[in-house]
């Protein structure tokens, strides 16, 4: 009876925990726009990021002095490429990136207001083009930066049933702090029960760890497999604004990676630790009987 009991507590353990971390790096990572936009910021250090971010400034400035001049004359694509390039290279760039995909996670997470367009999601490119060094660049043309120039992150695809609306995540920013919190307690609970039911904590606790292990490595799979449809949801995406993306995918399923590393580093810890336990009750047990 006793080990059917700490069998069930410890299977209850592995799938809570199954649940418990990526829960707690979705969270992290992804619910939580400061956890956001802080991959965001990170990701804007990298130079593909920062030389598609500078293609897609620059064909805009120059659509907007085409615009302005009446098609009439066009910039000089190479100083116009130039200067996006230094303002992407430089140190104003990261937190206007950050800032603008806190304003695309709003879009998507929050309840959408009254006043605002919800039929496609869209990011602000305004703040960038309004930096010194590309507004410099405009004043010579004689063009203003607008005060929104919104740029569509999806495409619309016939295939798809129903396209991305504003708030479409706002439960799961509603409800992700209470899973994330419950599954992490419910784990802890479960692992409690498994260790006070074992008739043996050392071999308990290597159970716990061989858990931590499941879990680690069934992580690294799904990353692989999800893999996949990450890239058709990535196709919806074209142009320097897939690449930004890429790369931003790429930096949170290294986040992701880094969270399940540590999971299977502590359930190595816990094996190694459950067994010298064991043995130590061993060596303790064989003294008492002589």
């Amino acid at each position: 009876m006793r080990f059917a009991a700490t069998l069930v507590f410890w299977l209850a353990t592995t799938v809570a925990l199954a649940v418990a971390v990526p829960a707690q790096w979705a969270q992290r990572h992804v619910v939580d726009v400061d956890g956001y936009t802080a991959i965001a910021q990170k990701a804007a250090a990298d130079p593909a990021l920062q030389a598609a971010m500078a293609g897609e400034l620059a064909t805009r400035a120059m659509a907007l002095i085409a615009a302005h001049n009446g098609g009439r004359y066009g910039a000089d694509g190479t100083r116009v490429q130039a200067a996006a390039a230094a303002f992407t290279a430089g140190p104003a760039f990261p937190p206007l990136f950050a800032q603008a995909n806190r304003v695309a996670h709003d879009w998507l997470f929050t309840d959408a207001r009254s006043g605002q367009d919800g039929n496609q999601w869209m990011v602000d490119l305004a703040p960038m083009l309004n930096d010194s060094s590309i507004r410099a660049l405009l004043d010579g043309y004689h063009v203003p930066v607008p005060a929104t120039l919104a740029v569509p992150l999806t495409v619309s695809v016939p295939s798809m049933s129903a396209p991305l609306r504003q708030g479409q995540l706002s439960r799961v920013a509603a409800w992700g702090p209470w899973v994330s919190i419950g599954a992490a307690a419910w784990c802890g609970f479960c692992a409690l029960l498994t260790l006070l039911a074992a008739r043996r904590r050392g071999k308990a606790l290597t159970s716990l760890g061989v858990s931590a292990l499941l879990v680690g490595a069934a992580g690294w799979a799904g990353i692989e497999v999800g893999a996949r449809y990450v890239n058709d949801a990535l196709g919806r995406m074209t142009g320097n604004v897939r690449d930004v993306a890429d790369v931003m995918v790429a930096d949170a399923e290294a986040s992701a990676r880094g969270w399940l590393d540590l999971t299977l580093a502590a359930g190595v810890a816990l094996v190694v630790f459950g067994v010298l336990v064991a043995m130590v009750g061993t060596v303790l047990l064989g003294k008492r009987g002589s």
